[in-house]
């Protein structure tokens, strides 16, 4: 899949997420949510393409999820 759609798709998590009114418990159901419905080569091709400095920008709920809960991404 390509990154770009992969970027596309946890944004729009994201904002469906940022709607919690816990801002912890949003950003664990959102990276549960990778973890239980992305394959993991979806999921090893995002953080690549982040770590690479790839563009794409995510939004801010989608940003911190991944970075708080990478562990449970890998």
């Amino acid at each position: 899949m390509h990154v770009d759609q992969l970027i596309r798709m946890v944004n729009q998590m994201g904002s469906f997420f940022e709607a919690m009114p816990d801002r912890s418990e949003a950003l664990h159901d959102l990276a549960l949510h990778l973890k239980r419905f992305w394959e993991p080569r979806m999921r090893r091709e995002l953080l690549a393409h982040l770590d690479a400095g790839g563009p794409g920008e995510l939004n801010p709920v989608s940003a911190e999820a991944i970075r708080v809960h990478r562990a449970l991404l890998e």
